[in-house]
């Protein structure tokens, strides 16, 4: 079956000299990956390795055929030409690292268009944003909802949040319990949407020490995360 769909590049790997194993999610078929003949082999290639920058969005053509590991490409073309995100220095950093943790914790071959379109519109959002500090806390954050474990919030007003369960509770119950800084954020972060995320003011420190929080209970309710190789690099571009 000929497919057509929008799809967002969520990592790619050379193979051998001239071909590219990419890796995308698909506003039809959710992860698909393609193999890409002969990218590097000629300026004359009909496909180009510029379509496949990390959260490119594209539009593709393909044979689709359920349960295949790996297929191949007949078409590309850009959807989106974005104006920041792979120039600009800080968001490129933020780009690597948001793809490399999409790369390891998107892993279903079915179609979820809330998924889709909240990354479609966040990314747009994040392109167009002077304010991209703090992008990366809120998107992780709100991507826990489409991965089945966003905080419940029905008690809010308590005192701590146990990351083993996702839940605000009235008492420290061990080391998953959060307070202090990152509980404070985390209860500013709930809820909020992008356009007044630059209303929050938050220092290196705090900023690091959230992320490391975030990361943590992304790797207790999903058994195969860790945390991104990109982590390094990206703390210091920002600190």
């Amino acid at each position: 079956m000929l497919s057509t769909t929008n799809a967002i590049v969520l990592s790619k790997l050379k193979y051998r000299d001239n071909d590219l194993i990419v890796k995308c999610y698909t506003q039809e078929h959710g992860v698909i990956s393609f193999l890409v003949r002969g990218v590097f082999k000629s300026k004359k290639s009909g496909i180009k390795a510029a379509y496949f920058q990390l959260l490119s969005q594209v539009q593709v053509v393909f044979n689709y055929t359920k349960a295949r590991s790996l297929y191949h490409l007949k078409e590309v073309k850009t959807n989106v030409v974005y104006t920041s995100l792979h120039s600009h220095i800080f968001k490129s950093a933020v780009v690597m690292f948001l793809s490399e943790i999409l790369a390891t914790t998107l892993q279903e071959e079915e179609k979820n268009e809330a998924l889709y379109s909240y990354l479609e519109t966040s990314l747009l959002f994040f392109d167009t944003d002077n304010e991209y500090a703090n992008f990366h806390l809120l998107f992780l954050l709100k991507l826990t909802k489409y991965l089945g474990f966003y905080p419940d919030i029905t008690s809010i007003n308590q005192a701590f949040f146990n990351l083993e369960d996702g839940s605000f509770q009235m008492q420290d119950l061990g080391r998953y319990s959060v307070s202090g800084e990152n509980l404070v954020l985390l209860k500013q972060l709930l809820g909020i949407k992008f356009d007044v995320l630059s209303t929050l003011k938050i220092n290196a420190q705090k900023r690091q020490s959230f992320l490391n929080m975030i990361l943590l209970y992304f790797e207790l309710h999903l058994g195969s995360f860790r945390s991104p190789k990109s982590l390094q690099i990206f703390n210091q571009v920002f600190n």
